[in-house]
């Protein structure tokens, strides 16, 4: 008997096998809603020209090799990542007490920053919002860490943030227990907190001694303002907490192969900084030892060209600005047909997705009878919205209002 013979068949992951039925679906209307990656007009990939700019250039350089980066990446890389994280003026980065680790995109990121919390601080209780984005609890459990527990965020009645059940869940918490945030465009609900409730979601972790992770995904492809995507990260440090930043440029260059994340690490004392430096050196060397360097020249290429680096900020706009239209042409679609209830929650939640408030079987009749490809949960991406589908895509959401329980 094969030693292999007791494996289990796991459990598929919804979104890629959403994206498969989606891909061998031959009907010529579909519509994909389910992929968290831009889209354009006509429902093509993006590679941003600024991006083609820097491949070039790069291409044409005989100077670069194909050497090993240090195990903690390309330092022109995350030092130009970490300042646009926490912007010019930051005091952290002033007085030395803010460093970045070049990462595997943003999934990776977490995981060498909860690896790191689990064996240096023993730290085993973490919190993330009900609902997350669906790889969170899975990165955080295989680093060590043995307590999951939900945090209340989206209120079913209102569509909206649930603040009170929010911080009346982190009031509970116990101390040290790492609580992740997501910086800016909820995944998947699209609902941020204002920036009152982001003081007072700091008033409570201040309190209870709770440690902030970050998962920023989207800066700068949430509102087309790098600044005010970034605000909520850069109060937490207004307010002296220490904090590790997820950053990942999957979505704002358009770079989601690339694998290219940036894990910001921000201390009281820079003195820790030489300590912790060789110990996230000893974890990433464990793990895959040393990081790749195409998506890494590349945004280093650009972010340190100031030209190309108002280039960039203008496309990310471009980017943001067109989600922004959809939302509006969905919401009143969806009105202009007498949908049954308030959708104003479309235009108020913000970045690439969206909770529609659909349930399960709404949901699943959308894919099953319009060929409209979204999760089971109702979450959709606006970046699969077109003014081609979206009259058809309102039209299959009303449907299954009436139709489907």
């Amino acid at each position: 008997m094969s030693k292999f013979s007791g494996v289990q068949l796991a459990q598929p992951i919804e979104v890629f096998e959403l994206m498969r039925a989606f891909n061998e679906d031959t009907y010529s209307n579909k519509v994909n809603l389910g992929v968290g990656a831009y889209r354009t007009e006509s429902c093509e990939p993006w590679v941003l020209p600024v991006v083609r700019i820097a491949e070039k250039a790069l291409a044409n350089d005989d100077s670069l090799n194909k050497e090993y980066l240090p195990i903690l990446g390309l330092e022109a890389f995350s030092k130009a990542a970490t300042l646009m994280l926490l912007g010019e003026e930051s005091s952290a980065l002033r007085e030395n007490r803010a460093f970045g680790v070049q990462s595997l995109s943003g999934t990776g990121c977490l995981r060498v920053g909860a690896e790191f919390l689990h064996s240096q601080l023993g730290c085993t209780v973490f919190y993330y919002s009900k609902p997350t984005w669906g790889n969170h609890k899975l990165i955080f459990k295989n680093s060590g860490f043995t307590e999951a527990r939900e945090y209340r965020y989206w209120s079913e009645s209102s569509r909206g943030l649930d603040i009170e059940g929010m911080l009346e869940d982190l009031d509970k918490a116990p101390e040290n227990s790492v609580i992740i945030l997501h910086a800016v465009a909820h995944n998947p609900t699209g609902c941020d907190p204002t920036q009152e409730q982001w003081a007072r979601i700091a008033d409570v972790m201040e309190a209870k001694k709770l440690f902030c992770f970050f998962d920023c995904a989207y800066q700068g492809f949430a509102s087309g303002d790098l600044d005010k995507d970034a605000w909520a990260v850069r109060y937490f440090i207004s307010r002296g907490f220490e904090m590790l930043i997820a950053q990942s440029f999957a979505k704002n260059f358009g770079l989601y192969n690339e694998r290219i994340g940036n894990l910001t690490v921000v201390v009281k004392d820079n003195a820790t900084i030489p300590c912790l430096k060789s110990q996230f050196t000893v974890l990433v060397r464990g793990m895959y030892s040393n990081p790749p360097s195409h998506g890494a020249r590349i945004i280093a290429y650009i972010l340190n060209n100031p030209d190309l680096y108002e280039q960039w900020k203008q496309l990310v706009k471009t980017m943001a600005d067109r989600i922004m239209e959809m939302r509006k042409e969905l919401r009143g679609a969806i009105e202009r047909m007498n949908a049954p209830g308030k959708w104003d929650h479309i235009t108020s939640q913000i970045g690439m997705f969206s909770y529609t408030g659909l349930n399960e079987a709404q949901s699943e009749y959308m894919v099953r009878k319009h060929h409209v490809y979204m999760l089971k949960s109702g979450r959709i991406s606006m970046a699969g919205l077109t003014t081609r589908n979206i009259e058809y895509v309102a039209k299959a959401i009303v449907d299954s209002l009436a139709h489907a329980n």
